[in-house]
């Protein structure tokens, strides 16, 4: 049973002016860790155009190491440029996973683009960073996990992990859209490829988490960690249509194993839900649990899937 005691709201881009292109959302927080600070990525976006169109971006904000409420720099610009026309990632990417590798920083990212059937679909891209995850260099204009007869759309979510010399990377995959008054909605639910090198990727081809709610349970932003000798998963759910409120919107669970495969959930074990009120009274999702300095904490979005921004609980106990 985890037991998480929550810290409150960190960074809300609307307290912060002289970013078009960060007007709102921080949505899926991911960390990486220096000596004095904590790097954490997010994606957002600028206002919406004329036609109500969204893109989005991705950018940082560096918080205090010893004091995670400080914030010490925000990203002036956004880490990714769209993509091409035409391209998988060409109206924005969200969200992205970050890693250490040698000298260099991997990001591995969700492109999306809009489409004409369905709003949009979803591929995974990868991008490298040479000054220590200032600024990426995209490895293409293609995604390095697409689509396949397996995973026909919407592969993303992507959460990027190095367990015992491998490469894993959760994300999501998509199975199926819903009608829905002439505006579908996207079921999705949780997979994971590994890879020797972090480019060539062996899939799984499985759903790796039993669905709870209903068949059509849509699950998103798979988190694992290696914590008291076994693997968790910190994941968000919801039901697939009607989700944008507070009964049927997303709520954060969990799941172990002992092999990264085979998963139990047991969202009885979570230790966090919404609150009685304020910024994340509605809705919590897009957890990421990581270890600082004989501690472990948990980043995750509050109401609208963090428009508002994003928030920091501490683990308080664990127990089996």
């Amino acid at each position: 049973m985890f037991k998480w005691k929550k810290l409150g709201l960190v960074f809300s881009p609307q307290k912060y002016s002289g970013r078009n292109w960060m007007k709102e959302f921080a949505q899926a927080p991911a960390v990486l860790l220096f000596d004095t600070f904590v790097r954490v990525y997010f994606s957002c976006r600028p206002a919406p155009d004329s036609n109500g169109k969204y893109v989005s971006y991705a950018g940082f904000v560096d918080l205090q190491r010893d004091n995670l409420l400080e914030v010490l720099r925000i990203s002036q610009n956004p880490l990714f440029k769209l993509g091409e026309l035409g391209t998988f990632d060409e109206h924005g990417t969200y969200p992205a996973s970050f890693i250490r590798n040698g000298d260099d920083v991997m990001a591995y990212y969700a492109g999306w683009s809009r489409c004409e059937s369905v709003p949009f679909n979803i591929g995974i891209g990868a991008a490298v960073s040479h000054d220590n995850g200032e600024t990426f260099t995209k490895l293409g204009n293609g995604p390095i996990i697409p689509y396949t007869p397996d995973e026909p759309f919407l592969i993303g979510g992507p959460k990027i992990r190095l367990y015992h010399d491998r490469w894993y990377l959760w994300y999501l995959a998509g199975k199926r859209w819903l009608p829905n008054n002439g505006k579908p909605e996207q079921v999705h639910k949780i997979h994971m490829a590994s890879s020797s090198d972090g480019l060539n990727w062996e899939k799984v081809n499985k759903d790796l988490i039993e669905s709870k709610l209903e068949e059509n349970e849509c699950q998103a932003s798979p988190d694992v960690f290696f914590y008291k000798n076994k693997y968790h998963m910190f994941f968000c759910y919801r039901y697939s249509i009607g989700y944008r409120g507070k009964e049927r919107g997303y709520r954060i669970g969990y799941a172990s194993s002992d092999d990264m495969i085979n998963w139990v959930r047991d969202d009885s074990r979570v230790g966090i839900d919404i609150s009685e009120e304020g910024w994340d009274s509605e809705m919590i999702s897009y957890p990421h649990v990581f270890e600082l300095d004989n501690k472990v904490y948990m980043f995750y979005l509050g109401n609208q899937v963090g428009r508002y921004g994003f928030g920091l609980a501490e683990l308080e106990s664990y127990t089996e």
